[in-house]
């Protein structure tokens, strides 16, 4: 019987899909399968993701005619995947030595979803930016009920928007609305949370999983997504208070000068996002004068002075805001 379904969905991650499932594999149990579902890949990920498939007899590699959007090819994966679990993992990080086994003990207490900690290192691994990215002293149970559901998005929110942390009964996913949150990046949030899951909810506070912060397929698309799909997605959930989901984000972060400096001192705020997302919204010319100035700021002062400042609040921010400034002053050809 197959207890556990690891669901991968990649598109073009040749230089890490290879290391990611040999982090995985060296686990594999007759209780576990991994699934992964690829949406046309151009480069070589088939060839690396069979060649491990050659010698793992519980990888399953289905490859799409088409990209179907990262969305809609998790969901693939779980259709495909037979475990009493799905584990939604992602194709460039990895996993810890134990953490299979340790989910595996976790599934005994029949949860309807556990998330399962991480920490942060750089693209590179070379250096942990967040030991752990829940800070939890130790596991913690979320009853379905009111308030008690409200902490579960309170205190881990933030961080399931990485959804390489969630495992969740292949049953209570396949019950709830999904279609409705695809293009949103962010599926499995809206899984969990359109409403009370029918069981509770575990955390471990363990990190089992190494996230490659930075890494992401979606970086050219940052602002748009943190500013807004984020946002909006976790503002949609009406059984959770306004205050559990200000502490994952604010409801209009877009608004925040503070916010808009440091996107523009990280290059990921330009006049183009300023054009296609914020002129349009702003009926203030004084407000449209203000944003569009920072838009066109020059990045390299500001990324200076924001890791100038960081220096004097740097117990207040965490280490990956520094890797973001930093990053971003070692590019060669950093954004205009």
């Amino acid at each position: 019987m197959i207890r556990l379904s690891i669901c991968i969905a990649t598109l073009n991650r040749a230089e890490f899909i290879g290391e990611t499932l040999e982090s995985i594999v060296s686990q594999v149990t007759p209780e576990v399968e991994v699934v992964v579902v690829d949406g046309a890949s151009t480069d070589n990920t088939g060839e690396v993701v069979k060649g491990i498939a050659a010698r793992c007899r519980g990888l399953r590699y289905v490859r799409l005619d088409q990209k179907g959007g990262v969305d809609q090819d998790y969901c693939k994966a779980v259709e495909l995947a037979v475990g009493e679990y799905c584990w939604l993992f992602t194709d460039d990080d990895l996993l810890k030595p134990g953490a299979i086994a340790a989910v595996l003990a976790a599934a005994h207490g029949d949860y309807s979803l556990i998330v399962v900690n991480a920490e942060v290192r750089t693209a590179d691994l070379a250096v942990c930016l967040q030991a752990r990215r829940v800070h939890l002293a130790g596991d913690r149970v979320y009853p379905p009920s009111a308030p008690q559901r409200h902490y579960l998005l309170a205190d881990a929110g933030d961080y399931l928007s990485f959804i390489g942390g969630v495992v969740m009964k292949r049953t209570v996913w396949s019950q709830r609305e999904r279609a409705r949150y695809f293009g949103t990046v962010f599926i499995h949030v809206g899984v969990i949370f359109q409403s009370p899951l029918p069981g509770e909810a575990l955390v471990l506070a363990q990190p089992w999983i190494i996230i490659r912060y930075g890494n992401a397929q979606w970086v050219a698309r940052s602002f748009e997504i943190w500013m807004f799909k984020w946002p909006n997605l976790v503002w949609s959930f009406p059984d959770y208070p306004d205050w559990a989901k200000k502490r994952v984000v604010a409801r209009e972060p877009w608004r925040s000068l503070p916010h808009l400096l440091l996107y523009r001192a990280t290059g990921r705020y330009t006049l183009k996002e300023y054009q296609a997302w914020l002129d349009p919204r702003l009926s203030s010319p004084w407000k449209k004068r203000v944003l569009s100035t920072i838009a066109k700021a020059p990045i390299t002062p500001l990324n200076w002075l924001a890791r100038f400042a960081l220096r004097w609040i740097a117990r207040k921010v965490p280490s990956i805001t520094h890797s973001d400034l930093q990053a971003w002053s070692t590019r060669e050809n950093p954004a205009k």
